[in-house]
């Protein structure tokens, strides 16, 4: 099979291998998928370059991606085979993830894609998707609640904007970066835009929300966002936060103790057995209702997979990156 990967730690374009690997065999329990596509993350190109040990000599990069089950292990049932499925997890505590033609994992990883989704917008959902439905369900979820999303435009943040809407919240306000970021996360209905280049955000969100601040924040970066956390959080309000730019950040502790507000942390690689399950149910319900749009900002086949790691890590696409396998 066609597959990309990496035996050393380092930048894309020194690293990065495509080429021929032995096709692999389903396991007891596992599923093998014929991918269409695979997804960049920007855990992707982190681990890549080094953020965490490798896990094997040789490995294939990408948790997200979709495609057909073209064969099934024992104990798998076998009317599966023909089945179009989504990835998650392809590359998690794993070697070879979904950067190749063919992936093999455990059957409960692929799961069903919708016919009215396309394989484009399933390399989307492990990863980006699941983390914006656990950071506005968590904790007792959005419905009636002011929300901050922030990053907005980001592939997280998009997906965050319309499923706070989906599940009640009462005001979704989102900060992007620039005007046509603003474009992109009123489109997905953001009742308010926050320029944090060119506005105050706390004076914004004070002026939305009758100065008691939002309920809940949706935060992709604590350590750039800890100073403002406690100006636009309202009296034991809740910040979930999937991501820092920085390994590790401060927090002030009198504004925070003052505030009473909560953090929650959370990888979606580690959700409970529950939690993800009752994520996989959500998402397969609007998926099938066509509720959900999907930003791939890119698309790029497989042999110019350096290229895409690099354009995640500039964030010059505004969208996912998708690689055609």
């Amino acid at each position: 099979m066609r597959a990309a990967w990496y035996e050393r730690n380092g930048p894309a374009r020194e690293v990065l291998v495509v080429g021929e690997m032995p096709t692999p065999s389903p396991g007891p329990g596992e599923v093998l998928v014929r991918l269409a596509t695979s997804g960049v993350n920007p855990s992707d190109w982190k681990t890549r370059a080094g953020s965490r040990p490798m896990v094997a000599p040789r490995v294939i990069p990408h948790s997200d991606g979709a495609g057909t089950i073209e064969a099934v292990g024992e104990g798998v049932d076998r009317a599966r085979i023909g089945e179009r499925v989504w990835i998650w997890n392809g590359q998690w505590k794993r070697p070879f993830g979904t950067a190749a033609e063919y992936i093999a994992l455990p059957a409960a990883q692929a799961v069903r894609l919708p016919d009215n989704t396309g394989f484009e917008a399933g390399a989307c959902l492990g990863i980006p998707a699941l983390t914006a439905w656990r950071a506005v369900q968590t904790d007792g979820g959005v419905a009636g609640q002011s929300v901050l999303v922030a990053g907005g435009a980001g592939a997280v943040g998009h997906y965050a904007i319309q499923m706070a809407k989906l599940l009640g919240a009462a005001q979704v306000i989102a900060t992007v970066s620039s005007a046509g970021k603003a474009a992109h996360v009123r489109a997905a209905g953001a009742d308010l835009v926050v320029n944090y280049r060119e506005e105050d955000v706390a004076a914004r969100v004070a002026e939305a929300t009758g100065g008691r601040g939002v309920d809940r924040v949706v935060e992709v970066d604590l350590a750039a966002n800890a100073a403002l956390l406690p100006q636009v959080v309202a009296k034991d309000g809740l910040c979930v936060c999937y991501g820092s730019g920085k390994p590790e950040m401060a927090l002030a502790f009198g504004p925070m103790i003052m505030s009473g507000a909560a953090i929650r942390f959370f990888i979606v690689y580690e959700l409970s057995v529950a939690a993800r399950e009752q994520g996989l149910a959500q998402l397969g319900f609007w998926l099938e209702g066509g509720q959900l749009a999907h930003a791939v900002g890119a698309t790029l086949p497989l042999d110019r997979i350096a290229e895409a790691h690099e354009m995640v890590e500039r964030g010059a696409v505004m969208g996912n990156v998708v690689l055609t396998c």
